[in-house]
């Protein structure tokens, strides 16, 4: 017998033989969405997610299950869960690839050396089944979701749509002979940050090289078309790069309709044509954090009140891209400094006080120059892992 826990209140630990089970039937599925809240029940960094949106993510209706396959299992001790994991073949990576690398995600579990052995081992066993070398992770579930384990900045919350993690997760990671391959930054900035003088200058010099707008009600979905044509491209030659479906960016659009003001969304056009995009995203996990996940019965009053009404003192930018034929050059520069000082505008006027960039590749020197130049610090990383199977 499964023992569910409640969410909101902690599990008892208990010692007792560690027993994997597939997650099939739908009192094991809710078993798994809600084992965070004994996981983090002593964090008061953690933000319980919404229930109804975990549904949805976990949902054979998410685009990402049109061209991946997964699995999922619950660690049990004495018919109570103790940790989760899933798996994950991408045919999209594959394709791109060709490495015969598969994933592993929604990773929660106690403290234990063999809770986390045996629920990397049977991801592990499963993507062996299948077929594939590698294993990398975690990703829930995909390169463009909630990406790598937190290793740094355990003591904020997280911002919409990134993850928390306990500081013991990476070191158990790495006792199952994993490596951490890339790490990914999340940078804090003040929404008053001064304009440097490069910033000044660059906007300047090309002011008459192109245009901005605000993305058109009138013409959303023409204007989705374009930010996707854009990230796909932008982001084409970046590590793990796996492009938007558009079935997939459809449904990141009408989240961005529901939840975002179109003032923040802004396209920069250079020659008429689309070839910069950002979106400033409100953080509804500062509006939801005390509702323990939960909507009903007067949760959405609250979250509707917080969210259109006071409105959030942080947001996050997490989708942002210049067309590749601009990277490097002085117009590219000028379109992501020009697209950020109006947001900053806008920001302000809407009494945000601090945003989020993330993520951002360690690597990505050009964009982490921008951001830095500007005030921006990394205050969070987050690690992915890879092992060969």
């Amino acid at each position: 017998m499964l023992s569910l826990q409640t969410p909101g209140k902690p599990a008892h630990r208990t010692e007792g033989p560690l027993v994997i089970r597939a997650v099939h039937a739908r009192r094991m599925q809710r078993a798994f969405r809600c084992l965070p809240w004994s996981i983090y029940a002593a964090d008061p960094a953690w933000v319980p997610p919404l229930q109804l949106e975990r549904r949805m993510h976990l949902s054979p209706k998410n685009p990402y299950f049109a061209h991946a396959e997964a699995r999922f299992w619950l660690a049990c001790r004495n018919g109570r869960p103790v940790g989760r994991i899933s798996a994950q073949v991408d045919r999209l990576h594959l394709e791109r690839y060709r490495d015969q690398t598969g994933f592993f995600g929604m990773l929660e579990a106690e403290d234990n050396p063999e809770t986390f052995g045996a629920l990397l081992g049977t991801a592990e066993g499963w993507l062996r089944s299948r077929g594939m070398t590698e294993v990398r992770g975690p990703f829930n579930l995909s390169v463009n979701q909630e990406c790598g384990t937190l290793v740094s900045g355990f003591h904020t919350p997280p911002v919409a749509m990134m993850g928390h993690a306990r500081p013991y997760v990476g070191r158990r990671i790495e006792q199952c002979g994993y490596r951490g391959v890339k790490d990914l930054l999340a940078y804090i900035i003040d929404a008053g940050f001064r304009h440097s003088p490069a910033m000044k200058t660059i906007i300047r010099r090309t002011r008459k090289h192109f245009n901005t707008r605000t993305i058109r009600k009138t013409a959303f979905q023409d204007d989705l078309k374009a930010i996707r044509r854009i990230f796909n491209d932008a982001w084409s030659g970046n590590w793990g790069f796996v492009p938007f479906t558009r079935d997939e960016f459809d449904h990141l659009g009408k989240d961005l309709k529901l939840l975002v003001d179109p003032a923040y969304i802004r396209i920069a056009e250079a020659d008429g044509v689309p070839a910069a995009f950002m979106v400033v995203l409100p953080n509804l996990n500062e509006a939801i954090r005390d509702l323990d996940g939960r909507l009903l019965p007067f949760g959405w009053l609250k979250l509707l009140w917080r969210l259109k009404v006071r409105g959030p003192r942080t947001a996050r930018i997490p989708l942002m891209g210049v067309v590749r034929r601009h990277q490097g050059t002085l117009l590219g520069a000028a379109m992501a400094y020009r697209l950020i000082g109006e947001l900053q505008e806008i920001a302000l006027d809407r009494g945000l006080q601090q945003v989020e960039l993330s993520w951002i590749l360690e690597d990505n020197i050009g964009m982490r120059s921008i951001i830095e130049d500007i005030g921006g610090s990394v205050y969070k990383t987050y690690r992915i892992y890879t092992k060969s199977l």
